[in-house]
C-alpha cells in the first residue's frame, strides 16, 4: 500500500469535509503540520472543531484558519499570542474548550488506545471539572476526562520512511505523537522520506501503523518569541 501523496491537497482529497474534529500536533510553532494546515485552507472546510495545544498566531499556523472562519470550536491548552483568537472567543463567534495539557495529550493517547476515558486529579476544583463525573480514589478526589477519537489527524516528523515509521527532531515531538495515534485518519508531513528500513527500530517515536497517507515538503522555521541581549 502506497501512503506517499504529492502534495497536502492530494493528501487530504477525499478524507477532509465539513464538522470535522481534527487533531493537530504541535506546541506554539514549533513542529506544526503548516502545510496541511494551508490545504485545509484551501479546501475551505467549515464549522471544524480542533484539537490542539493552541492555535498558532494570527497568520500561522491553525490561526490561518481562524481569520478564515472555518473552526467553530478550539479544544486547546493555551489562547495566548493570537489576537484573532481572543476576538472571537470574547464575542462569543468561537467554541472554546480547555484541556491542561498533560490531559489533553493523555486524552490523544487514550483515544489512540481505544479507551473511552480515564479519572485524573488534575483540574479538581477548578471550572475544569463542572459537569464532569467525580470519584474518590483512596480517599483523595479525581475527575474522569475522555479519550479524544478524531475524524482526522494532521502531524509533522522531521523523517519517516515509506510506510509512516516516524522520527520527531527534539521538542517537536510534542503533542504529534498522540494526535497521530487518536485519528482515524493520519495524514503526516515530513522533512524527509527514507527507504524502508534505513531507520533503526530503537529510534522510532511513531510506529507506521498509525499513519495513512505521507508528504514530504519544505518547511518554514519560525520563533514564536525571540529575546535579544543588548550590547
Amino acid at each position: 500500500m502506497n501512503k506517499i501523496y504529492s502534495s497536502a491537497k492530494e493528501a487530504l482529497k477525499g478524507v477532509i469535509q465539513d464538522d470535522m474534529l481534527i487533531a493537530a500536533g504541535g506546541f506554539g510553532l514549533c513542529g506544526i503540520p503548516e502545510l496541511l494546515l494551508e490545504a485545509i485552507k484551501q479546501s475551505g472546510a467549515k464549522d471544524l472543531t480542533f484539537a490542539s495545544n493552541n492555535a498558532g498566531v494570527d497568520d500561522f499556523g491553525i490561526g490561518i484558519l481562524l481569520q478564515t472562519k472555518q473552526v467553530k470550536k478550539m479544544i486547546s491548552s493555551y489562547v495566548g499570542e493570537n489576537s484573532e483568537f481572543m476576538r472571537q472567543y470574547l464575542s462569543g463567534e468561537l467554541e472554546l474548550e480547555f484541556a491542561p495539557q498533560g490531559t489533553l495529550a493523555e486524552r490523544m493517547r487514550a483515544g489512540g488506545c481505544g479507551i473511552p476515558g480515564f479519572y485524573t486529579k488534575t483540574g479538581v476544583g477548578t471550572v475544569i471539572a463542572e459537569g464532569k463525573d467525580h470519584k474518590d480514589f483512596n480517599g483523595q478526589t479525581y475527575i474522569m476526562e475522555e479519550g479524544l477519537f478524531a475524524d482526522l489527524a494532521i502531524v509533522k516528523a522531521w523523517k519517516a520512511d515509506e510506510t509512516g515509521n516516524a522520527i520527531f527532531r527534539k521538542t517537536a515531538r510534542n503533542f504529534n505523537p498522540p494526535a497521530a495515534m487518536c485519528g482515524k485518519v493520519c495524514v503526516m508531513e515530513v522533512e524527509e522520506i527514507v527507504p524502508v528500513g534505513t531507520l533503526d527500530p530503537d529510534h522510532i517515536h511513531l510506529p507506521g501503523i498509525y499513519v495513512h497517507r505521507i508528504i514530504k515538503g519544505e518547511h518554514e522555521k519560525r520563533i514564536e518569541q525571540r529575546t535579544v541581549q543588548g550590547g
